[in-house]
């Protein structure tokens, strides 16, 4: 996939000739001195040959930076980044190619690309003479053990005179970006408890407004079936009219990510908000993966895709899950004390199932937490301790603190798990399923074979 277009080189020199005597070499400048201290010398003695020597060390690398300042490359690049958004940890190939668009021959060339330091070394290359209407191709790899949005070029071409007296720079004026987005782990299908319209087995119907069958009559499109005409319709509106049955609609999740600067301690890759970042990127690509419709929402309200949005046709999903993976490539600590604008934002409906990461939650915020439960079909929620991923073992107190928040959370209908560091994703879902088809075979009654729900997958 072609990241970047052809850009021609940028020739306005920075300032003209004066900017090009500022790329004099070592070489050029000890040339340049040499030249003037013998003339400067043979003024004083009265050498005639020692002037003559001295104009000579003088004026060569003069020379070459007129000539060099008057070469006018006709020069194209192409970058193209395969591919433009990797996982962090992952490497991606970066492929240059230089096009020779001018009718004369170009001298040794240096190719360089800037890129930023976490991504690795500044690539540099020499290409040999390009014949005119020649072109050369080089590619580097960049890697990335940190999620964001890191920008590449512009490229650079740095020319030399053959004698190494001078060396300027052109730049071009394109540039791309890689986007990091966090790792995500396959996760195994479970069933999850919460039987709630338009999500898992208990899914809505609704209509259909794009041509599906429904019991409301809408106006004939070209294309529908005769033989849906609803004639009756159609003489009281003098218009040809066709019916509209229901359609399943997808269903739906909400996926959200708690935020807040006071809920994590630490920082670095192996932090617990990165591992939360991470865990809610796995939930969205295993719920996309098994048709839910969803989206991302975080403590402050911001909602992916749209305020209040779900995607609802597969190409939704596929252009959501782009956008959502780009938010939580660049998503960081948000400076908010609390969950009330989630609420908020979920209070307006049921929007199925809500999967949430939570750092740490105090008695008020467990409360909020709870309260979400109300509004939507099922609830599961991962609960980091940040005391245990800083310190280690935490203290006991800690340790009754999280369980007292767990324990209300199960009280109002969540599935809460407890994250401790080094955990497992893949390992905690699974027993999320379990502890779901527990729940959901006590509210039953205890029916024989409950706990076999989350042996399936989602259909």
């Amino acid at each position: 996939m072609a990241a970047g277009g052809p850009a021609a080189m940028n020739d306005d020199d920075k300032g003209g000739l004066r900017a090009a005597l500022g790329g004099l070499t070592t070489r050029g400048r000890s040339f340049l001195a040499a030249g003037i201290a013998a003339a400067v010398c043979a003024y004083v003695l009265g050498q005639g040959d020692l002037l003559r020597v001295g104009l000579l060390l003088a004026a060569l690398p003069l020379v070459c930076v007129t000539v060099l300042f008057r070469t006018r490359y006709r020069v194209a690049g192409t970058r193209r980044l395969s591919p433009s958004r990797v996982p962090a940890g992952t490497e991606a190939r970066v492929h240059l190619r230089m096009e020779n668009v001018s009718r004369l021959p170009t001298g040794l060339l240096m190719l360089q690309d800037r890129v930023p330091y976490v991504l690795g070394p500044r690539p540099r290359f020499v290409l040999d003479r390009v014949e005119a209407g020649g072109r050369r191709e080089v590619s580097y790899r960049v890697r990335s053990d940190l999620r964001g949005r890191y920008p590449l070029g512009p490229l650079q071409l740095r020319l030399s005179d053959p004698f190494g007296m001078c060396e300027l720079t052109r730049s071009f004026s394109a540039y791309d970006t890689l986007v990091v987005i966090p790792r995500t782990e396959p996760l195994p299908p479970v069933r999850l408890a919460g039987e709630a319209s338009g999500y898992g087995e208990g899914r809505q119907r609704a209509l259909a407004l794009a041509g599906e069958d429904d019991v409301i009559p809408r106006g004939y499109r070209h294309g529908d079936d005769l033989r849906r005409v609803h004639w009756r319709s159609t003489a009281r509106y003098g218009e040809l009219m066709v019916r509209r049955e229901e359609q399943p609609q997808r269903a739906r999740c909400t996926v959200l990510l708690d935020t807040r600067r006071i809920a994590y301690r630490g920082t670095g890759p192996d932090s617990a908000f990165e591992w939360a970042v991470s865990g809610a990127a796995s939930a969205l690509v295993h719920m996309l993966e098994r048709g839910f419709a969803v989206r991302l929402l975080t403590d402050d309200g911001s909602s992916v895709p749209g305020e209040g949005g779900i995607a609802g046709s597969t190409h939704e999903s596929a252009d959501s899950a782009g956008l959502m993976m780009d938010t939580l490539a660049v998503v960081d600590h948000s400076d908010g004390g609390g969950l009330s604008r989630a609420y908020d934002v979920l209070r307006g409906g049921n929007q199925g199932l809500l999967v949430a990461f939570f750092g740490d939650l105090d008695e008020e915020q467990a409360a909020v937490a709870a309260r979400m439960r109300q509004r939507s079909g099922g609830a599961v929620a991962f609960v980091l301790d940040s005391d245990t991923w800083v310190q280690g073992e935490s203290h006991d107190a800690a340790v009754a603190g999280a369980e007292e928040r767990l324990r209300l959370l199960r009280e109002a209908g969540w599935t809460a798990v407890l994250v401790k560091p080094g955990a497992d994703l893949a390992e905690l879902w699974q027993l999320a399923g379990q502890q779901s088809a527990v729940t959901q075979s006590a509210l039953s009654g205890g029916v024989t074979g409950g706990t076999t729900g989350f042996t399936g997958g989602w259909s």
